[in-house]
């Protein structure tokens, strides 16, 4: 029997540069996944920087793009040559400044990033308006306020979804969610905007040899032909040389877009929560905020929807190390650990726990946080002579851990601005246990919780769901009907409520984790 025939011309390629890993998703006509890659990458620590090599950027998403390729070739008996349409996404902010013959100025300066206090205060003041401190614009400023000698150098800079877009296309755009996070726009231009733009240029920046938005990346927004591949970037993708230009491509966007795009959440009344390496919710506004909120971001949809967002650096890296060492002893014993499956039994084991968590609590803050205020961080768990230490307990105390500082942030939405949520969709790995992070997270925001069968894909496959819009959807279409009626027309979902004594478990909780912050900063003076 032969194999399935595929409508090549019909698919879209979705890749993502997340925190841990870069995946590469195609997808057929009906928005199915029908191929992945995936390489394992992680950011490191030197000279003060969190940073990644722009050299692992091109390895990883070889080595994705293989793998993908070699199970189009088992499924399908054929190579693949071509794709319907491209889309780039990668997590948001950041700082890649290059010169005029394309070099890189400094290192790539993540997200995770939290040096840029003064800058983001000064910028805060100034426009009145929320200046995060991982934004493009902050790490600028901060260079600036530091004499730095690579500023005057600066022909172009941009995020990392900008970057592997511009390598591939040659093309200088940027998707108007992830220009959001560079720099403040104006939903209702579309574009930067501009009264802040000429604040910016009154201060000590006269003396450079640029002006601001002629080195910001144009934008563009979901739906916009962003160029096609160009020879240079094909060989970036298939060093066998056997992938064809011209694939058109759709704007590149940031993490954050794409979530909203795979959880079907970009128009108004709807959010989301993507969870993974850092957690942040999304809530689409239908009217301005009372006044600006140093933890509240205000960036937009893919579309150019104004967009609430709640961004905390800390998530799942105090679980993963957790969870390795526990992987470390049964691997000591001879045993062998499928770590999948040591994550959903752990997971479920939680729902076992104490209503008071055992009295444990613990701050799983790995890099700075700043909505609670920190510049740094340093994990730690506190528990009292009382205290019970069990499985259960230890599991739920992490995952609680893990979302105190969102539902710290999210409470300014819900109780200051009184902004109406029916529901929150979840999309990420820490929905893949069934149940488990969703019950928990709809305890802690105390708002119900949904997730679909594409909770797991993520970024990645919202991306490849941009590109297919790109080039599928007629002129008048928008991206959120689109969604609704073509993507997610018949898309299977599941909601949990939050439960009463969940809700109270969580807010006993929390008292401790804001006790447990204090302790923070007394191991933040004390460690070195």
């Amino acid at each position: 029997m032969g194999k399935t025939k595929l409508n090549i011309e019909k698919t879209a390629l979705g890749i993502e540069f997340g925190s841990t890993r870069i995946k590469a998703i195609l997808i057929d006509e009906h928005h199915q996944s029908i191929a992945s890659g995936e390489y394992e990458w992680e950011s490191y620590y030197k000279d003060e920087v969190w940073t990644y090599d722009l050299e692992a950027v091109w390895a990883g998403v070889q080595a994705a793009y293989k793998q993908l390729k070699e199970e189009v070739k088992e499924k399908y008996e054929m190579t693949l040559t071509k794709v319907g349409a491209i889309g780039i996404s990668a997590m948001m902010h950041g700082y890649l400044p290059f010169d005029k013959q394309y070099n890189l100025l400094t290192p790539f300066r993540t997200w995770r990033n939290t040096t840029t206090q003064k800058a983001a205060e000064e910028l805060t003041a100034l426009f009145q308006f929320n200046i995060p401190l991982r934004w493009s614009i902050a790490h600028l400023y901060q260079a600036i306020l530091d004499g730095e000698n690579h500023v005057e150098k600066i022909d172009f800079f941009t995020t990392l979804a900008g970057y592997v877009h511009w390598q591939l296309t040659g093309e200088k755009v940027l998707g108007i969610g992830d220009a959001s996070g560079m720099f403040p726009v104006a939903s209702q231009t579309f574009d930067y905007d501009e009264g802040m733009l000429k604040q910016f240029s009154e201060l000590n920046v006269q003396h450079y040899p640029w002006k601001l938005k002629s080195i910001l990346p144009r934008i563009k927004k979901a739906g916009e032909y962003a160029g096609s591949l160009t020879a240079k970037g094909a060989k970036l993708l298939d060093p066998s040389g056997e992938l064809q230009t011209n694939i058109p491509f759709c704007p590149p966007e940031g993490d954050a877009g794409t979530g909203m795009v795979a959880t079907n959440t970009v128009a108004e009344h709807t959010g989301n929560v993507s969870a993974g390496t850092s957690i942040f919710s999304m809530i689409v506004l239908d009217k301005p905020l009372s006044t600006f909120y140093p933890e509240i971001d205000i960036v937009t949809t893919p579309a150019g929807k104004d967009v609430a967002m709640v961004h905390c650096n800390n998530f799942t890296s105090d679980i993963n190390d957790w969870l390795q060492l526990f992987a470390d002893v049964f691997e000591t014993m001879g045993m062998e650990v499928n770590m999948g499956d040591m994550f959903t039994k752990l997971f479920q084991e939680a729902m076992h726990a104490d209503h008071d968590v055992g009295k444990l609590v613990s701050c799983n803050y790995y890099a700075g946080e700043p909505i609670t205020g920190f510049e740094t961080g340093r994990p730690l768990l506190v528990r009292m002579p009382d205290s019970k230490l069990s499985l259960p307990n230890f599991m739920r105390m992490h995952i609680y851990s893990a979302l105190a500082t969102l539902e710290i942030g999210m409470e300014i939405l819900t109780k200051k601005e009184n902004v109406d949520i029916d529901f929150i969709l979840g999309h990420g790995g820490f929905f893949k246990t069934e149940k488990v992070g969703q019950q928990l997270m709809a305890d802690s925001l105390a708002i119900p919780t949904t997730v679909m069968d594409t909770a797991g894909e993520g970024g990645p496959w919202g991306g490849a769901v941009l590109a297919a819009y790109s080039v599928n959807s007629n002129k008048e279409q928008s991206l959120e009907n689109y969604l609704d009626k073509v993507v997610f027309a018949q898309e299977a979902t599941n909601t949990v409520k939050p439960s009463v004594e969940g809700m109270e478990s969580f807010k006993q909780f929390m008292e401790n984790y804001r006790s447990v912050l204090e302790v923070e900063k007394a191991a933040i003076d004390a460690f070195k």
